[in-house]
C-alpha cells in the first residue's frame, strides 16, 4: 500500500499495514516479552539491527513500532522511537544526545518538567543552559551564535502560548552547526510539523492530543535517523519503555486525531474571541486572535490554532481562579490536556507543579493563569458553561 497522502487517512491507515497478523484489521497487541528464533543466525542478524525484527520488549515491540511508524508518517520523519511519557522521551532525546561540557539554548517558557531538566539537572552533568526571553527572537539568534551543541524549542508554549518563529530559529541554528529539537505536542502533527520548517527532531507527550482520551502515557520523537538511533538506544538502556497496552491505546485514539483536532482548534477559536470581550476577563492567550503578538508568525507556520488557550480574569489572583474552576461544569479540573474532554487547571497544579512559585515568576507565568484544554463538546455549551462560571466569581 503507497504511504497516504493527506493527514486524515493517514491518521486511520498510517504505519498499520505490516502489523496486521492473520487478516486483523486492528493492529494486534502483542504482550510477549522476548521473540523466539529457531535458527541462530537469522536471530544473531536481528539483535545486530542487521534484520528486521524483535528479541526482547524492553528493546522493540511490533505494536509499539506500528504506533511510531503512524507518528513519523504523519511529521514527515526518517525514523521515530517511543518512551513511557513524554518526559521519558524529552529526558531520553536531551541525555542521549548531550555530554559532559556542551551547552543548551532554550527558552523560559517550557513545560515545568522540560524545565526542571534544565535548571536542576543537567547542570549536574556539566551541561550548560541558557533559558532566553521567548518572546526575543534576536535575544535567541544572539545566544545560539555564540555556540551549543543543540536548540530546544517549544511552540505554541506551555501555558502561556507563546509562539515562536520556526523557519527564522532553525535557520540559526544550522548556522551555528546545532541540532534543533521541538515540542509540538500543542499543535500536533495535524496543526504544524516543525521538520518541514528546518527541525532536527519533533517530539510529543503522545498522553496528550495524539491519544485523546487521557487513557495511556506515552512519548514519541522522530526526525533525523542518525540522531533518532542515539535517543533510542539510550532509552533501550535506562528501560523507559512504551508499554505494548499503551502504544495500542495511542494507536486507536489517533484514528480521530485530524477530526478531533479540527474540532477543537474551531472551538479554542470561538471561546478565544468569546473571553477576549468578557468583562471579567483581563487577558486571552491564544494564536488565533489578531491581538496575539506573533499572529502573523502561527498564520504562517500552523494549519490551525490548536485547542489550547489560558486566560487571565480581571482579579487576576490565585484565588479568584479557585472560586472560577469548581463552577464549571463541562470541564475537568485536572493536570492533563489534549483530551476529548474539556480540562482546565492553574499551572501550580499542571504544567508547573514541579516548579516553585518563584521559578514560576522567573518564567514569566502568572500565578492566576487559567490552562484551558479545549474539548469536543458543543462550542455553545462550552461558552455557556464560562458565562455561568464567569458570572458567579
Amino acid at each position: 500500500m503507497n504511504n497516504p497522502v493527506h493527514k486524515d487517512t493517514q491518521s486511520v491507515w498510517g504505519g498499520e499495514e505490516q502489523s496486521w497478523m492473520q487478516g486483523a484489521t486492528q493492529v494486534p497487541v502483542v504482550h510477549s516479552v522476548s521473540f523466539g528464533y529457531r535458527d541462530m543466525d537469522e536471530w544473531m542478524q536481528v539483535a545486530k539491527g542487521n534484520k528486521p525484527g524483535h528479541i526482547y520488549g524492553r528493546n522493540t515491540n511490533p505494536t509499539v513500532q506500528a504506533f511510531e511508524e503512524k507518528v513519523r508518517l504523519l511529521e514527515g520523519g526518517q525514523a521515530a522511537t517511543s518512551a513511557a511519557t513524554g518526559m521519558g522521551i524529552i529526558s531520553s532525546a536531551l541525555f542521549g544526545l548531550l555530554g559532559s561540557g556542551d551547552r543548551v539554548v532554550s527558552i523560559k517558557d517550557t513545560y515545568g518538567g522540560t524545565s526542571k531538566l534544565f535548571f536542576e539537572f543537567l547542570p549536574r552533568f556539566q551541561v550548560n543552559t541558557t533559558l532566553c526571553d521567548t518572546a526575543d527572537h534576536a535575544a535567541i539568534e544572539t545566544e545560539i551564535a555564540k555556540g551549543c551543541k543543540l536548540v530546544y524549542l517549544e511552540t505554541p508554549t506551555n501555558p502561556t502560548i507563546k509562539i515562536l518563529d520556526l523557519e527564522r530559529l532553525t535557520a540559526a541554528a544550522k548556522k551555528a552547526g546545532a541540532i534543533v529539537i521541538v515540542d509540538n505536542t500543542f499543535a500536533t502533527p495535524i496543526n504544524q510539523n516543525p521538520l518541514q520548517l528546518g527541525a532536527d527532531l519533533v517530539l510529543h507527550s503522545a498522553t496528550k492530543f495524539l491519544g485523546g482520551h487521557a487513557d495511556a502515557l506515552g512519548g514519541v520523537i522522530c526526525g533525523n535517523k542518525d540522531l533518532v538511533e542515539k535517543i533510542y538506544h539510550f532509552r533501550e538502556i535506562n528501560g523507559a519503555t512504551l508499554h505494548p497496552m499503551a502504544a495500542y491505546l495511542l494507536l486507536r485514539g489517533m484514528k480521530t486525531l485530524h477530526l478531533r483536532v479540527a474540532r477543537q482548534n474551531r472551538s479554542a477559536l470561538e471561546i478565544a474571541r468569546f473571553l477576549f470581550e468578557h468583562p471579567a476577563v483581563g487577558r486571552v492567550y491564544y494564536p488565533g486572535l489578531e491581538t496575539h503578538d506573533n499572529y502573523e508568525i502561527a498564520c504562517k507556520q500552523m494549519r490551525g490554532f490548536g485547542g489550547m488557550l489560558s486566560f487571565e480574569l480581571k482579579e487576576n489572583t490565585l484565588e479568584a481562579v479557585k472560586r472560577l474552576l469548581p463552577r464549571l461544569r463541562f470541564a475537568h479540573a485536572a493536570a492533563n490536556l489534549g483530551a476529548v474532554e474539556t480540562l482546565v487547571g492553574m499551572p501550580a497544579t499542571t504544567s508547573h507543579v514541579e516548579c516553585t512559585a518563584r521559578e514560576r515568576a522567573a518564567m514569566g507565568i502568572p500565578e492566576g493563569l487559567v490552562r484551558y484544554s479545549t474539548g469536543i463538546e458543543d462550542t455553545r455549551d462550552l461558552i455557556a458553561d464560562l458565562t455561568q462560571a464567569l458570572e458567579g466569581i
